[in-house]
């Protein structure tokens, strides 16, 4: 019997508590567990980092969807309502009423597409790039801080890897 412990977790996988027809499947047994393990790495990982967000965010005066507008706005630079409601996975309705708070709090400016005359381009004001620096900052402090026990190597395959998951969706 095998029995994996992720060291950061309490999550533990056997063979003894799957089926018995997946126990004598040999490598899908291992896969499955191995399937089961990583969902539940990456939920906890997924959690823990909102949770972290949350945390920074609450006293800033700004929501998480916000901030989230913000780090997009940031790093891609400005882009159409449409394009920014499907990444930011809300309707262009609901980030209308977004966009509007964060117009009147001088984050961002809407402005007329130079090609295209139905699209309104949003971007950053120099207020709104500021606080993207600052958030930005946090993240790779966050970054340095877990991975500062990794590798050169490790961290080079752990942005593989991720890099290869988000290629996914």
């Amino acid at each position: 019997m095998t029995v994996e412990h992720h060291p950061s977790s309490n999550l533990h996988t056997s063979e003894a508590h799957l089926p018995a027809a997946q126990s004598t499947a040999g490598h899908s047994t291992a896969a499955h567990s191995t399937d089961h393990a990583l969902n539940h790495v990456i939920i906890e990982f997924y959690e823990k980092l909102s949770s972290w967000e949350h945390a920074i965010v609450r006293d800033k005066g700004f929501s998480l969807s916000q901030v989230h507008t913000i780090e997009l706005l940031g790093v891609h630079g400005a882009m159409r309502m449409k394009e920014l409601a499907d990444k930011i996975g809300v309707t262009t309705g609901t980030l209308t009423v977004q966009i509007d708070k964060m117009v009147e709090a001088q984050w961002v400016v809407r402005r007329p597409h130079e090609t295209d005359r139905r699209s309104i381009l949003v971007e950053l004001t120099d207020k709104g790039q500021a606080l993207f620096l600052e958030h930005d900052a946090l993240h790779l402090q966050l970054t340095t801080d877990l991975t500062a026990k990794m590798s050169s190597e490790e961290r080079i395959v752990l942005l593989n890897l991720l890099s290869r998951m988000n290629n996914e969706f």
